[in-house]
C-alpha cells in the first residue's frame, strides 16, 4: 500500500496480495496462446477452488458452487423456495441490497410478506436486543430467514446458531450472506447448519472482483439453476461427446455454477487468496484484529463515541457511532486529513482492518476521531 495511506476498509474491497496479483498476471500471460488452455483447465482449478472454500467453512466440496455475485446466489435460492401468499421472509433492517432485492421480487411474484427486523434505538444492548427481535419475528408462516453473519453497515453480530435453530423449528430455509464475515470470522457449516451460504470473493476472501462462492445444503439437491450450461452436466469432461445432450447434472451444488465458471484469470487468483486465508486462519485474523484495535476502542469511548459490546460485533469489522459528537462533514474532513480510508455509514464510522494493518493505522484513526470532538468549554473541567 502507498506510504502514509491508512487503509482500514477491507469491508469495501480487499487489496490484492502480491501472490494473488502474480497469479492473475501469470494467468493472463498463459491466455496469450489459447492452445495453452487444455480441457483440464476447465475443471481442475474449479475443483481446487471448491475444496479450499469447503475447508474454510468446514463443508463438503461437492456442496460448493461458483457464482459471479451474491445477487446471483440469492436469486437461485429464491427461485427454489416454496413461498406463497400468507408466508413471510425475515430480513434484517438495512441489510445489503443484494440480499434484499431478490426477496422483494419473490414477494411481488407470490404475495408473501417481507418482514424486516429493525434494531432498537438504544445505544446500550443494541446487538442483543436486535438478535432477540429477529428470533421473535420468525413464526409458523416463515419460509425463509435471510441474514448476514455481521451487518454490513456496522458489524453487528447475529447469533446464527440460535437463529438457525429457530428457522429449522418452523421449517424455514436459512440463508446467509457471508460476504462480510467468511474468511475473517470462523464459520462452521456443521455447527450453524445453514441451507445456503453465499459470499462475494473480493472482500474478506481477499480475491478478485467478479467471482464468488456458495454452499448449498440438501434442501436444494433437486433445485433448478438460473442457467443451463454445459459444464454442469454429467460427462461434460468429454469434449468430444458434448452433443450427446445430458439432462442429469453433476453431483451436489455444481448444478448452480455460473456459465464460464472456469474463468481462467479469476479462478487462479481466488485459489491463491484462499490458500493464504487457510494459512492465516479466520481465528488468527480475529485475534490479530482484536489485539490491534483494543486501544483504539478504549480511546474512542473516552471521547464519547459509541461501539457495540464486544460479544455482539466482529473484531474485523465494527461501527464507531458518533452519538452526536461530531458532524459527518467534519468527520469526513478529519479522515481525509489523516489519510484514513474507512466507510461512513449513517452516523457510524465502519472500521474494517486486516492483518496488513498496524499500530500506525490505529493512531491515525484515533487522531482523526479525537480532532472532531469539541474541546471542553473553559472552566468546565470538574463541573
Amino acid at each position: 500500500m502507498p506510504d502514509g495511506l491508512h487503509y482500514l476498509n477491507c469491508a469495501y474491497m480487499a487489496p490484492l496480495s502480491r501472490n494473488v496479483e502474480a497469479a492473475g498476471v501469470a494467468a493472463i500471460e498463459r491466455l496469450r496462446v489459447p492452445s495453452n488452455i487444455t480441457p483440464e483447465h476447465f475443471f481442475d482449478q474449479s475443483d481446487e477452488l471448491r475444496t479450499l472454500f469447503a475447508r474454510l467453512i468446514h463443508a463438503e466440496s461437492e456442496r460448493i458452487a461458483i457464482l459471479p455475485s451474491v445477487s446471483y446466489g440469492i436469486a437461485t435460492v429464491a427461485k427454489n423456495s416454496e413461498v406463497q401468499k400468507g408466508h413471510n421472509v425475515v430480513l434484517a433492517h438495512e441489510q445489503f441490497p443484494s440480499n434484499v432485492y431478490g426477496w422483494r421480487r419473490l414477494s411481488q411474484r407470490t404475495g408473501c410478506e417481507i418482514r424486516t427486523v429493525r434494531p432498537p434505538d438504544a445505544q446500550s444492548g443494541r446487538g442483543r436486543a436486535w438478535n432477540e427481535r429477529v428470533l421473535e419475528a420468525i413464526d409458523a408462516e416463515t419460509r425463509v430467514v435471510a441474514l448476514s453473519h455481521v451487518h454490513w453497515a456496522d458489524g453487528t453480530l447475529f447469533r446464527l446458531t440460535e437463529i438457525g435453530e429457530r428457522a429449522r423449528d418452523v421449517g424455514a430455509a436459512f440463508v446467509i450472506d457471508g460476504t462480510q464475515s467468511v474468511g475473517a470470522l470462523p464459520f462452521d457449516v456443521g455447527q450453524i447448519q445453514p441451507d445456503a451460504v453465499i459470499c462475494a470473493g473480493y472482500k474478506w476472501l481477499l480475491g478478485p472482483y467478479g467471482m464468488g462462492l456458495a454452499y448449498f445444503g440438501t434442501r436444494f439437491d433437486d433445485g433448478v439453476p438460473l442457467e443451463e450450461n454445459w459444464i454442469t452436466r454429467y460427462n461434460s469432461q468429454s469434449f468430444s461427446r458434448l452433443v450427446e445432450y445430458e439432462d442429469r447434472y453433476q453431483k451436489g451444488a455444481v448444478r448452480f455454477d455460473m456459465g464460464e465458471r472456469s474463468s481462467f484469470v479469476l479462478t487462479p487468483m481466488l485459489v491463491e487468496a484462499l490458500k493464504q486465508l487457510l494459512r492465516w486462519t479466520p481465528e488468527g485474523i480475529q485475534d490479530y484484529c482484536r489485539s490491534l484495535t483494543r486501544d483504539l476502542l478504549v480511546d474512542a469511548a473516552e471521547h464519547g463515541f459509541v461501539v457495540e459490546d464486544e460479544e455482539w460485533r466482529g473484531a474485523h469489522m465494527f461501527g464507531i457511532r458518533t452519538a452526536g459528537r461530531a458532524p459527518v462533514e467534519v468527520l469526513h474532513e478529519a479522515l481525509q486529513r489523516e489519510q484514513v480510508v474507512v466507510s461512513v455509514r449513517g452516523d457510524a464510522v465502519r472500521v474494517s482492518p486486516h492483518v496488513y494493518n498496524d499500530a500506525a493505522d490505529m493512531r491515525a484513526l484515533a487522531d482523526a476521531l479525537a480532532s472532531c470532538v469539541p474541546a471542553p468549554a473553559q472552566g468546565s473541567v470538574g463541573k
